[in-house]
């Protein structure tokens, strides 16, 4: 198979290539494409992959790329996960946000509005290249905000893009996990999470970064409910830490760890305030560093300096969140960094070689929520083959999530409607509309703030 990644130069290129690597199988990657318009980062990366697949005589071909179309015509998959405006962007949306006195996260509320603002010209004219010179390639999304971009694309490629995110499977398996600890389940029981033909069937449904676990059968039997009632295993992992067993026992269920910023606003824009740096800043700085070091380094040294640099990074993930839910670290097991690398994988398997896998995906919804329209973007269980990712049955969205997920949808598609018209006032609308901006005052001043920032933000009158 031949893949083309868009975002060539990024910072977790290198899980990507390290995947790659690890599949034996006949059908594996022989050839991967880096896009991207940092020429420096591109050389970067390939001189980081060179060191990754030195001993490695099956190590997949890497070509450089910094022409869209070039690099998307003739291979079998592209898997998207650009970043418009970089880490500087980022940081601009969430000190615009501090400025309001607002939350400021990359894809939730203000900053995901704004990213995907500036985003989405961008992942339109990626739909429309594929479209155009390579209509039966597949496209995994994996740019932020992800919801919303798949959303666009599908209006030009159809069921031939999905959606990806890590948030939901590594939900499931630490909770998974959790159970295996306590003997509830047999050991080895979460690596079978998101495998095809895995005893475990994962209950979860809503929005990307906004659902909800419900279920999670093993062998058939459901063990959720074993899992909430032992608040000491709750805490055993990150989402319970994060939100507590009494709030978790009082949903019934298990919440994506960013609906820790809609249970807990206040205490996270409370932690904003009081951390040094906001995260956008704290990445800006640690990634030029990175990037300067690299540059002038050998293979090997550029290597031992990223994977130093990334565990740095997956230590201070979500810091604030932990910061306002009573500060804690990161087990060991979650600082491993990746997981949406081997989602792509298996989707790329699953398709090209009719390898079925269970997978919680972004795709159309069709009747699954029955309060959204059909064409929405929903984050589901789903079974991956040949023809496709097809949501799998799951619970109702619980009663206590109907409304936030209805209002974000409505936002979600206001958005790829205030680009698509280069409306002003519906960018305002959508801004006002999301539940972390208190008002259409609030969403007036931050629209005015990023469009004096961003250049990209002028097709917007």
């Amino acid at each position: 198979m031949k893949l083309a990644l868009l975002g060539g130069g990024g910072f977790r290129v290198p899980l990507v290539y390290r995947t790659l690597l690890a599949d034996r199988s006949p059908g594996r990657v022989t050839q991967l494409r880096l896009f991207d318009h940092d020429e420096a980062r591109l050389r970067t990366m390939a001189k980081i992959l060179s060191a990754i697949g030195a001993d490695d005589p099956n190590a997949p071909d890497i070509v450089l790329c910094t022409d869209l179309r070039t690099v998307v015509t003739g291979v079998d998959f592209v898997f998207s996960a650009i970043r418009v405006g970089g880490t500087h962007g980022r940081a601009i949306d969430e000190e615009i946000a501090q400025q309001v006195g607002i939350l400021g996260q990359e894809t939730t509320g203000f900053g995901g509005i704004s990213y995907a603002l500036r985003g989405l010209p961008v992942a339109l004219d990626i739909a429309r290249a594929i479209a155009e010179t390579n209509p039966d390639a597949w496209l995994i999304n994996f740019t932020n905000p992800a919801g919303i971009v798949t959303e666009a694309s599908r209006e030009i490629l159809g069921d031939r893009v999905i959606g990806i995110c890590d948030s939901p499977i590594g939900l499931a398996r630490r909770a998974v996990s959790a159970l295996e600890s306590a003997a509830l389940v047999p050991t080895g029981t979460s690596a079978e999470v998101g495998t095809g033909g895995s005893r475990v069937r994962v209950d979860y449904v809503g929005l990307n970064h906004m659902g909800w676990l419900q279920g999670l059968e093993v062998d058939g039997q459901d063990m959720l409910p074993d899992l909430l009632a032992r608040p000491d295993l709750v805490e055993s992992f990150e989402e319970g830490r994060l939100f507590g067993a009494e709030w978790l026992r009082t949903l019934e269920c298990v919440p994506n760890e960013y609906l820790h910023y809609y249970y807990y606003a206040r205490e996270t824009v409370s932690a904003d305030a009081r951390a040094d740096a906001t995260r956008g800043r704290y990445l800006e700085k640690q990634q030029g560093v990175f990037y300067d070091q690299a540059r002038d380094s050998a293979p090997e040294d550029a290597w031992g300096l990223w994977d130093a640099v990334r565990r740095r990074r997956e230590e201070t993930y979500m810091a604030t969140n932990r910061d306002a839910a009573g500060g804690m670290d990161r087990d060991e097991a979650d600082l491993e960094s990746g997981g949406y690398d081997r989602v792509a994988l298996s989707i790329m398997h699953a398709i090209a070689h009719d390898q079925p896998a269970q997978l919680v995906l972004n795709v159309a919804n069709g009747a699954q929520v029955d309060f959204l329209p059909e064409d929405a973007v929903i984050e589901v269980p789903c079974i991956v083959d040949a023809h496709g990712a097809r949501p799998l049955p799951v619970s109702a969205v619980p009663e206590h999530g109907r409304g936030l997920v209805h209002t974000v949808k409505t936002v979600e598609r206001t958005v790829i409607r205030a680009v698509k018209e280069g409306s002003r006032d519906l960018a305002v609308e959508a801004l006002a509309l999301h539940p972390l901006i208190d008002g259409v005052g609030t969403a007036r001043r931050a629209f005015a703030l990023a469009q004096d920032e961003f250049p990209e933000l002028a097709h917007l009158r």
